[in-house]
């Protein structure tokens, strides 16, 4: 909720908004935002792709189905690295030839079971917490290439502060792989709305289209929409606020 929702909702001042929310805050029941609260932590944290595997399974599984649906044969796409977009490698159609680009050694060994794929495996310093690259050796290599869709998988997407992930080299790299894309297509659950993570990707403007499941809030979906920002649904329901 926004403190401005709040004071219109229950007739008193922003300051008074702010106050209570403080005191909230300090029993345990609720975070602060910029302008507003949350009930769960707005801050995301670096945890290991191990762990993340088992996060939203079901919700994962339909944003990559719908995810390999827009993908044409003969493509030039990048992965980027991330349990999201690693279901979309294990949903790509094993009929359609394709290059990837990668900096996820566990999408590349993935993917290189499929002999209509062609893998280019980004090099660098390997992140333990992901089993992908970052550094200056991938920025460098993305320098010299084209592709039509870059898959990106976020551990935040805020309103204000735009895709987030846990790490800056991270960051960097996701930065330089939206340049050497045509579309950005953004593979999120609904539990990574309102999040923000410590290092910035980019700003939502960026962004040509977002997959996620059906649990993401009217709220946020308008919101979204109001910023000219295209949502993929994936099922049928949205949650109501």
């Amino acid at each position: 909720m926004e403190v401005l929702d709040l004071c219109m909702i229950l007739g008193v001042s922003a300051v008074t908004i702010r106050k209570d929310l403080k005191f909230l805050e300090e029993k345990g029941l609720l975070f602060r935002t910029h302008g507003g609260a949350s009930l769960k932590n707005p801050y995301a944290n670096d945890r290991s792709v191990i762990e993340k595997e088992k996060i939203s399974v079901i919700e994962k599984t339909g944003i990559a189905n719908a995810a390999s649906a827009i993908i044409s044969n003969n493509d030039s796409i990048i992965i980027a690295s991330g349990t999201s977009v690693l279901a979309l490698a294990k949903a790509l159609d094993p009929e359609k030839c394709l290059t990837v680009v990668t900096s996820s050694l566990n999408i590349a060994l993935e993917l290189s079971r499929n002999k209509k794929v062609k893998v280019l495996q980004l090099g660098g310093f390997v992140r333990q917490s992901s089993f992908s690259v970052i550094g200056d050796y991938a920025i460098q290599f993305l320098d010299n290439m084209s592709c039509s869709k870059l898959f990106m998988g976020v551990d935040g997407i805020d309103l204000e502060f735009g895709l987030t992930t846990s790490n800056l080299e991270e960051a960097r790299l996701n930065q330089r792989m939206i340049n050497s894309s045509n579309k950005l297509i953004v593979l999120a659950d609904s539990s990574k709305f309102g999040i923000r993570s410590f290092a910035k990707i980019c700003p939502l403007n960026k962004i040509d289209l977002i997959i996620t499941d059906k649990n993401i809030s009217q709220q946020m979906l308008k919101k979204l929409e109001e910023k000219g920002i295209s949502v993929q649904i994936v099922g049928k329901e949205i949650k109501n606020d």
